[in-house]
C-alpha cells in the first residue's frame, strides 16, 4: 500500500499558481482544482481560470519520507492543514476524483453529472453564481437552463461547462 497521500494545504490569497510553482521546484507533486469565473469589475464581464476552491490546494505527501515541514515556508503557501502536529489528510479518493473530472484545459468538468430537471448553478458569464433547473442539454454541449427571476422564470442558453450540478 503506498504510503503518499494528498493533504491540503492554505495559500495566501490569489497565490496558488505561486505556489504550486514553488512546490514543484522542491519536487512536491500539487494540484490545484480550476474552473473559469466571471468576474465583474468597473462595468465589464472577464473570465478566466480560478481556483475552484480560493485558498486551498492539494500536495501529494508520503510524511515517513518527504520532509514536508518545507511546505509550511514555501512561497505562497500559508501551512498545511494540521491535525494537532501532523497535516491532516483528504478523504481518499476525493483528490483522485477532481483530476479525473479535469479536462485537457485543466478545468473542472462537471457536465457528467448533469440532467433534464437537476437544479444548477451557473459558473460564469452574466448569470454567474445564479441557481437554475436545467430544461435541456444537447449532445453539443448546449444547455437550456430556467432561472428564476424578478417572480418568473426565463430560459438561459449556455455552455454545459459553465453549469455544476447541486444537491
Amino acid at each position: 500500500m503506498p504510503a503518499t497521500r494528498w493533504y491540503a494545504a492554505s495559500t495566501f490569497p490569489g497565490k496558488e499558481e505561486v505556489a504550486e510553482r514553488h512546490l514543484q521546484m522542491q519536487g512536491f507533486q500539487s494540484f490545484v482544482p480550476r474552473c473559469e469565473k466571471t468576474v465583474r469589475h468597473a462595468r465589464r464581464l472577464e473570465t478566466r481560470s480560478a481556483a475552484y476552491f480560493p485558498g486551498y490546494m492539494f500536495i501529494a505527501l508520503d510524511l515517513a519520507l518527504q520532509r514536508w515541514r518545507s511546505v509550511n515556508g514555501t512561497f505562497g503557501v500559508r501551512s498545511l492543514v494540521m491535525q494537532g502536529d501532523r497535516p491532516l489528510p483528504v478523504p481518499s479518493g476525493l483528490v483522485e476524483r477532481f483530476i479525473a473530472l479535469t479536462g485537457e484545459d485543466g478545468l473542472l468538468d462537471f457536465t457528467g453529472c448533469l440532467a433534464a430537471g437537476t437544479s444548477v448553478r451557473i459558473l460564469s458569464g452574466p448569470f454567474a453564481e445564479m441557481i437554475g433547473r436545467l430544461y435541456r442539454l444537447d449532445p453539443a454541449g448546449r444547455a437550456r437552463v430556467l432561472v428564476a427571476i424578478m417572480n418568473g422564470e426565463i430560459s438561459v442558453d449556455l455552455d454545459a461547462r459553465d453549469l455544476v450540478a447541486i444537491a
